[in-house]
């Protein structure tokens, strides 16, 4: 999501180094994760945004922002709707018979259970980023968001009849609407290059958005309070259904079947010759029709020259490329393995370290979303404290999104890799301290600062991706690292039996060991990057030095002429 935001600003010049393939034509930022790996197929050409009329393309952003509202991220609010299922009995018959005579307001099981059902989710989200790019790169944003819309109306059908199935229907109802999100979210990224002038803008609002879209299952709670428990999930589940099916009339009606060209690729659009003489059809007419033809030719270009122009600003692309430029060196490591194959990136420490940082963070993050609630009753020791935490955390995480976008721009814009790492690592260790005191203000503070940090982990991570990895790779391997860490969420199962059978509800202990090797992994990370860069710097160093010494020693040719 943010990744789309830190990506997109840097494919408009990616065109003026190596990221220009060897046929000469530009090098279009690929989220397809196997793309070397599979057989070529037919490529269909991207759209020109200057051929769409410009309010179809400002209609196709504003329905594209209210759909990932509404759908993208929805199964990250989970905290929300957790209350709903346990008030509504769902999981009820996995807990003992003493436990059903002591009126616990969750048993054992039915916490695991009920947590499982967002790990599943959590873990398919990050996974199915590797089929999503493919699908994409393949055959447009329109179909893969038609999947997406099959997914949701799926997951929203079977957690709409899950009490009358004759099997568990919560566990892979709720998967089917964690699939579905990435497939309608990750193609609405495409739309940045609709208006190029403004692409961090669109792109903030689709992130904003996805970040906001956890606020659904609070509304709905909201909504099922206020009917006295009248709006069951049921309900809710199959009035959801009208969701998916608006997005697939937009889909038909509204959004492009295929994506919008980049900056680079409309820069080398642009890029018509000037003398008609180039072209080969008129190379070999004559009389009348030669002349028509050269009259045509300056005509449609001028025209398509005018409006790329228009489209992209005339000095607005320029200004954008110096920028980036001083971004590329600010960052202290960009481009230190851009050129390598995947598999030589994936033996180094620089995708390791990354790889196991991002392991333990979105173990930590998603283990603390789904258990925010349990982890408070337990450290403040009272029900009604742990729900007004659980509601102000309901609350947070989606404005937290919005509120961290400009922060997040600021720090990647203006620190170099390792500082962005750095403050990574030590947000997250405060994170974890604030997460073992029993205190209400603690909880609050703790609550602030992980609304924020979240959105700033995934985005750096995926900023780190780019800059050292490059984008020729970068699909398989920002896919491998996402694939990695979500797999291990699995190990969220083991976090929760941990908690309940050998510390007694205690969270403390899982919370301090996640913190621990976060700690230790995170500064390998750290000391890794500051150590490279400051070796990249003086390599640099040297070779200027060395340049300049050529230029001021005299040739042989020189003293001669002396």
């Amino acid at each position: 999501m943010s990744l789309a935001e830190r990506l997109s600003a840097m494919d408009t010049i990616e065109g003026n180094g190596r990221a220009f393939s060897p046929d000469g034509k530009d090098r279009r930022l690929s989220f397809n994760p196997v793309s070397t790996w599979m057989p070529p197929v037919a490529y269909e050409e991207p759209v020109g945004a200057f051929e769409v009329p410009k309010t179809k393309r400002l209609f196709q952003i504003a329905f594209a922002v209210v759909y990932c509202l509404l759908a993208a991220g929805i199964v990250f609010g989970y905290a929300a709707i957790k209350p709903v299922f346990i008030e509504e009995g769902v999981y009820r018959e996995y807990c003992t018979k003493t436990e059903l005579e002591q009126d616990l307001g969750v048993c054992y099981k039915q916490e695991l259970r009920l947590n499982l059902m967002f790990t599943c989710a959590a873990v398919a989200t990050n996974v199915c980023a590797l089929p999503v790019g493919a699908i994409l790169d393949k055959y447009g944003p329109r179909l893969c968001s038609i999947i997406g819309c099959f997914f949701l109306a799926l997951g929203a059908f079977v957690m709409g009849f899950a009490k009358s199935f004759p099997f568990d229907g919560y566990i892979p109802g709720y998967l089917f609407l964690a699939l579905g999100g990435p497939f309608v979210f990750i193609p609405a990224f495409q739309l940045s290059n609709a208006f190029p002038s403004n692409s961090g803008l669109i792109l903030s609002m689709l992130t904003g958005a996805f970040d906001s879209s956890s606020a659904i299952f609070l509304i709905y709670r909201l909504a099922y309070k206020a009917s006295g428990g009248k709006y069951t999930p049921s309900k809710f589940f199959l009035s959801y259904l009208v969701i998916p099916a608006a997005i697939l009339l937009i889909q038909i009606f509204v959004m492009p079947g295929q994506s919008y060209k980049t900056v680079s690729e409309l820069r080398m659009e642009a890029e018509i010759p000037e003398d008609p003489e180039t072209d080969p059809e008129i190379q070999s007419a004559s009389g009348d029709r030669r002349d028509n033809l050269i009259e045509d030719y300056r005509i449609r270009r001028e025209s398509v020259v005018g409006e790329i122009t228009e489209l992209l600003g005339s000095k607005g692309a320029e200004r954008h490329a110096k920028k980036e430029e001083l971004k590329r060196a600010r960052s202290g490591v960009y481009g230190v393995l851009h050129g390598k194959t995947a598999s030589q990136q994936i033996a180094t420490p620089w995708f390791w370290l990354i790889t196991l940082f991002t392991v333990v963070q979105m173990t930590r993050i998603n283990y603390f979303v789904a258990t925010v609630r349990p982890q408070y009753q337990y450290l403040l020791g009272s029900f009604k404290d742990a729900v007004e935490v659980n509601t102000f955390f309901d609350v947070a995480l989606p404005l937290g999104g919005l509120i961290a976008v400009p922060f997040i721009g600021f720090i990647l814009d203006n620190a170099s890799t390792p500082a962005t790492l750095a403050l990574l690592v030590g947000s997250a260790t405060i994170i974890g301290v604030l997460g073992t005191l029993p205190f209400k203000g603690a909880a609050f503070a703790n609550i602030a600062l992980f609304v924020i940090y979240r959105p700033l982990y995934y985005t750096t991570v995926s900023d780190y991706a780019a800059k050292v990895f490059g984008f020729d790779t970068f699909g398989k391997v920002y896919g491998l690292i996402i694939c990695l860490a979500g797999l291990f969420n699995f190990s969220q199962s083991a976090l929760d039996a941990l908690t309940h059978q050998v510390f007694n509800g205690d969270p403390i202990p899982a919370n301090v060991l996640l913190m621990s090797i976060a700690l230790v992994v995170g500064g390998s990370l750290v000391g890794f990057v500051w150590w490279r860069k400051e070796g990249l710097k003086r390599e640099r160093l040297e070779d200027e030095a060395e340049d300049a010494t050529e230029r001021l020693m005299p040739t042989a040719e020189t003293i001669e002429e002396e």
